[in-house]
């Protein structure tokens, strides 16, 4: 599988988009949005998974203004540690990044049309939020911790939106994914998935402490099944507006 690193470019720096390129070297793009372990082997993987399946997967550097390129394990110092720099995260900043790398990606001459984000734990957030502020395409947000408290946000996202969560989960109590579902329901762009005997990280296969292989199987069968119905060539959102450069 070939990949690269890209450089985004914007008004005060520049960060490294990891860039993993399907089979057939064109497709729709996805940008996967790290969780706060940073774009390690998990991430990695993921974006691997993802262009096997024929899209254009670009997995930028979200930590590039405290700790570039920050990588860290999975283990009780490496948690305790990805916490800190998530508790710092600019998550406004954040977003507009996202934005950037989005805007990359649509560019490249590998880009076919159709766009998504995909995002992992502190990248769900990100993905959510990306969405409420401005067209995106299709967006699948797990665990996003965010989301909750920004309900009043979903009205405002248009495109197909896949939410996942587990219901065990100590970090998003089961009443806040209640009030997400009650935001939903109705919404006929919106789906989700609650994994009831999940806690947080359910789908990282490298946290052993995290990870429940039959909720992961489980949730990933329905994201790929979501990103085929709306990024195929055949869906309308395929060939919804290119994202500003700024939400």
């Amino acid at each position: 599988m070939e990949a690269r690193t890209e450089t985004v470019t914007i008004t005060d720096g520049s960060f490294d988009l990891h860039l993993w390129l399907p089979p057939s070297g064109r497709g729709p793009v996805v940008l996967l949005v790290q969780e706060i372990f940073g774009v390690g082997p998990y991430i990695r993987k993921v974006a691997e998974d993802l262009a096997a399946l024929g899209y254009v997967v670009g997995a930028p550097d979200m930590f590039w203004r405290m700790r570039p390129n920050w990588v860290a394990e999975h283990d009780e110092a490496g948690t305790a540690r990805s916490m800190e720099m998530g508790g710092a995260f600019d998550m406004p900043q954040g977003v507009a990044d996202a934005a950037m790398a989005l805007a990359h990606l649509r560019k490249l001459p590998e880009a076919a049309e159709g766009s998504a984000v995909v995002g992992f734990c502190l990248g769900g957030s990100i993905g959510y939020l990306l969405a409420a502020t401005m067209e995106v395409g299709t967006v699948v947000s797990f665990y996003g911790s965010a989301v909750p408290e920004a309900t009043g946000m979903m009205e405002k996202i248009t495109g197909p939106l896949l939410l996942v969560f587990g219901g065990s989960d100590p970090f998003i109590p089961r009443e806040q994914v209640a009030a997400v579902e009650e935001a939903a329901a109705g919404r006929p762009n919106v789906e989700m998935y609650v994994a009831e005997q999940a806690g947080h990280a359910f789908h990282n296969h490298e946290a052993p402490r995290f990870h429940d292989p039959v909720a992961a199987e489980a949730a990933w069968a329905r994201t790929v099944a979501f990103l085929g119905r709306h990024l195929s060539p055949d869906s309308p959102w395929t060939s919804a507006p290119e994202p500003d450069a700024r939400p």
